[in-house]
């Protein structure tokens, strides 16, 4: 006698499956041989499990025993497996063959994933959002997580994928997995208008008069890019050149120098690139002749700061050793100058009238070497002591010429 719990199975394409089975027999009997068939070929077979036969691998394998459980396990489930199972046993007695004809029927179901756009018919464009759901066609059984992987890296657990502010990082390959089924494949593509818009120059943005030169324009785009636009600043003018993607110059020369850009446009709109400045190398000669005549300016002009410095330093050195200099004796040294009385008996008047004030070199000496010098005079000679500053020199011709005598 066989049983079977479930008289229908559905399992996901991809799948794998268990047809529960339970048998029993006579104990006196023992079962030598247990055998699955599939669509009908119960009886004589072929079957698709034979446990007389010396099957190597293969996507039906038998989970029972020969006592009372007679399971069946199917791997990665196919659509060509839909259809009725039974089981059949074989015992030592003559007639001791047993098939449960009823059977168990297998359903196939697939997984099923709907995309939901902002608009039905409308592109993914970035910024939009979307959601993907998945759904299995087979319902009951075990419950078990939906898993969306993104070219084959899980990226979310459930049955519903929310993306939402979608960028070019949103696009890729989309599929769900549920009891070891996975999904057919759903493609999502973001579109966006042209970025990071970059122009190449080759050989390089520096060359040699009559170098060939080829300007290339970069940008990444989705849909890509339809067209490219060149231009040229000058000054404050700006030309269009071409609509290509390269730009080439035969034979570049200095009347080519300049600021180049490009623009790239497709249906979602359009990006410029950066300046890129193109140029004739300077010859070194003229390089040099520039470089010695900037040099030269900068010498002169330093040795014109050195000497107006210099000399500026120099003056006002002049006039603090010449004021040091008028009052050095002052503050310093005093002179002593020492007079003798007139004679008495000479006369006031001739006195006035022989007698002059002249301006004459003399010794200076400190106040206590003339104290001494005081001492050692005689008590009657009269002694004048004066301070005065120390005068400038006078020439000969100051002096009126007249007879004189002076003492000092």
């Amino acid at each position: 006698m066989v049983e079977y719990p479930q008289k229908e199975t559905c399992a996901l394409k991809g799948s794998s499956v268990i047809l529960p089975c339970y048998y029993d027999y006579p104990e006196s009997l023992v079962v030598e041989g247990v055998k699955w068939g599939h669509k009908e070929n119960f009886f004589d077979g072929p079957f698709i499990y034979d446990s007389e036969l010396n099957q190597t691998w293969s996507r039906f394998t038998y989970s029972g025993d020969k006592n009372h459980n007679c399971s069946l396990r199917i791997d990665q489930v196919e659509d060509g497996d839909a259809g009725k199972f039974a089981f059949r046993f074989i015992t030592n007695s003559d007639d001791g063959k047993f098939t449960g004809e009823e059977g168990t029927m297998l359903k196939i179901g697939d997984l099923r994933i709907s995309l939901v756009k902002p608009k039905e018919n409308d592109v993914i464009k970035e910024g939009n959002s979307a959601s993907l759901t998945c759904t299995s066609s087979c319902d009951g059984g075990e419950p078990s997580p939906f898993i969306w992987l993104k070219d084959g890296e899980v990226v979310h657990n459930g049955s519903v994928l929310s993306l939402t502010d979608m960028s070019s990082t949103h696009s890729g390959n989309y599929c769900c997995t549920y009891n070891g089924a996975t999904s057919g494949g759903i493609r999502i593509d973001v579109e966006f208008g042209p970025k990071n818009t970059n122009v190449e120059v080759y050989p390089s943005e520096e060359v040699d008069e009559g170098t060939n030169v080829t300007l290339i324009c970069n940008s990444h785009a989705n849909p890509a890019v339809m067209n490219y636009t060149w231009f040229k600043k000058h000054r404050n003018n700006v030309t269009v050149l071409g609509e290509q993607r390269k730009y080439s110059f035969g034979k570049f020369s200095q009347r080519d120098d300049g600021q180049y850009f490009c623009r790239s446009t497709n249906k979602h709109g359009s990006s410029n690139s950066s300046d890129v400045t193109v140029k004739v190398k300077v010859p070194p000669t003229k390089l040099s002749a520039k470089l010695i005549v900037i040099l030269s300016c900068v010498v002169i002009l330093v040795l014109l700061v050195v000497t107006s410095v210099a000399a500026k330093i120099k003056f006002c050195k002049n006039r603090i050793t010449s004021t040091e200099t008028d009052c050095e004796e002052e503050t310093q040294d005093n002179i002593y100058v020492n007079l003798p009385d007139f004679d008495k008996s000479q006369s006031q008047e001739e006195t006035q009238n022989d007698s002059y004030i002249v301006y004459t070199p003399v010794q200076l000496k400190r106040k206590s070497d003339m104290e001494e010098q005081t001492d050692s005079h005689d008590e009657s000679d009269s002694v004048i002591y004066s301070v005065v500053c120390r005068p400038k020199p006078l020439s000969l011709s100051d002096v009126e010429p007249s007879r004189h005598q002076t003492s000092i």
